[in-house]
């Protein structure tokens, strides 16, 4: 996990209309999901003694610029190939050195829903990287391995990366998001990352980003028992950094780096209060001694089961419509009032052509100004004001672009009245996707 900072987590507010009721989604029922497999820890432990002898052999470390960070590539390339992965190698150049980014594709799936697993393999220089991150990097090759092994096809297309220079501040990750278009970007639905999954001192940490990623991730925990705890220590530090500044959906894992585990923390987790989660981060003591099995075996099943249960979702069929139907009054001649829709189980980005279902009633429409509000905030303007528009009602449809906004989330109708005399209330609208 690299020491830089981007930014804090950014939080979703639903804001939403006074008691107002909103109808159910109307959407094709699901298949059932099959269960992932149990990840071998046996196998995830052999790769991380790899990487260690990788290590030992090239200097004692595998960081960006040294052969070891070029041979950790190698070595889960010829393993992904072996198992039927098309791979591709990009490089970049930092601190006047090349770097390495691998990138791993399942074949099949639906190539306009991209699920997305990634880890950083690079180590820094003063050791193996064995936690930070062989841990993360071994936990997604065996998920791959075993995607392979399995014979998994999901109806999303599975992508797999190993990203370099990621202790030199997300160097690899960003150049790869700075460089897919914008077309590639939209058809990502989601980015998993997994940065230091067996700290010694483990705690369970789940990122606090896209809340249906965050919400497989509790599920997983809470069907065994185990607590979790929003991720705040790394947040930003670690590769779901770029993707979430492209406006990616992103979550992810953690189980500590060098902050003290709280005695409230050691009660629910077990461990020792008071010490690192970590004690030999960015350390050369960071060796295949410095993991905690179970948390490794834990966190590394979890890893599957979020790849197998998000990727195995059903693409939205198009037509699939979000409506509220609550009254809402417009205030003559007052302030905007809004109403809410929220949209969930959207794969990726809103449509080019979103269609917007307006119903008003209204005794003069020419005072009536309406607005689309995506989830990122943005006002679409579906009607302005017009003194010669003398007509009742508002009973349209609008077509909006709004490819940029993600589809989940809260979507609102912000109608106002500009003029006095006229009255009205918003009778329904509703999102078709």
């Amino acid at each position: 996990m690299a020491l830089l900072a981007t930014g804090a987590a950014l939080t979703a507010t639903l804001l939403g209309a006074s008691g107002a009721a909103q109808a159910a989604p109307t959407t094709a029922k699901a298949p059932a999901k099959a269960a992932a497999p149990d990840i071998s820890l046996a196998n995830v432990k052999a790769h991380l003694t790899s990487l260690q002898s990788i290590a030992a052999a090239n200097g004692g470390n595998r960081a960006h610029g040294r052969s070891g960070y070029k041979a950790s590539i190698d070595f889960v390339k010829a393993k992904l190939d072996a198992a039927g992965f098309t791979t591709t190698v990009q490089q970049f150049t930092s601190s006047g050195a090349t770097g390495y980014n691998l990138i791993a594709d399942w074949p099949g799936g639906d190539a306009g829903h991209v699920l997305f697993a990634g880890a950083h393999l690079d180590s820094v220089s003063s050791g193996a990287g064995i936690n930070d991150n062989g841990s993360g990097s071994a936990s997604i090759l065996e998920t791959a391995l075993t995607v392979a092994r399995e014979g998994y096809k999901p109806t999303k297309h599975l992508r797999f990366a190993w990203w370099g220079a990621e202790e030199l501040g997300m160097v690899g990750s960003r150049y790869y998001v700075n460089n897919l278009p914008a077309a590639e970007r939209s058809k990502i639905d989601g980015y998993l990352n997994f940065d230091m999954l067996a700290s010694p001192n483990a705690g369970y940490f789940v990122y606090d980003d896209d809340k249906k990623i965050e919400g497989v991730f509790k599920d997983f925990y809470a069907a065994r028992s185990i607590s979790t705890e929003i991720e705040t220590e790394g947040d930003g530090r670690s590769d779901h950094a770029p993707f979430k500044s492209a406006g990616i959906p992103v979550g992810g894992l953690f189980s500590g780096a060098e902050t003290r585990k709280s005695a409230a923390q050691a009660q629910k987790w077990g461990g020792t209060a008071g010490q690192a989660f970590d004690r030999c981060y960015h350390s050369s003591c960071d060796s295949t001694s410095n993991i905690n099995d179970k948390a490794l075996d834990t966190n590394s099943d979890a890893v599957a089961h979020a790849v197998w249960t998000l990727s195995a979702g059903t693409p939205t069929t198009p037509g699939t419509t979000f409506e509220n139907a609550a009254d809402v009054a417009i205030p003559d001649g007052g302030a905007a009032v809004e109403s809410p829709v929220a949209v969930t189980g959207i794969a990726g980005k809103a449509p080019a052509a979103l269609k917007a279902g307006v119903d008003i009633k209204h005794t003069w429409r020419g005072d009536v100004v309406v607005d689309l509000v995506g989830p990122s905030g943005k006002a679409y303007r579906l009607k302005s004001s017009s003194g010669s528009d003398s007509a009742d009602n508002v009973i349209d449809t609008y077509t909006v672009d709004a490819s940029a906004e993600t589809a989940n989330g809260t979507w609102k109708l912000r109608v106002q009245d500009i003029a006095a005399q006229d009255s009205g209330y918003l009778d329904s609208w509703k999102l078709t996707f």
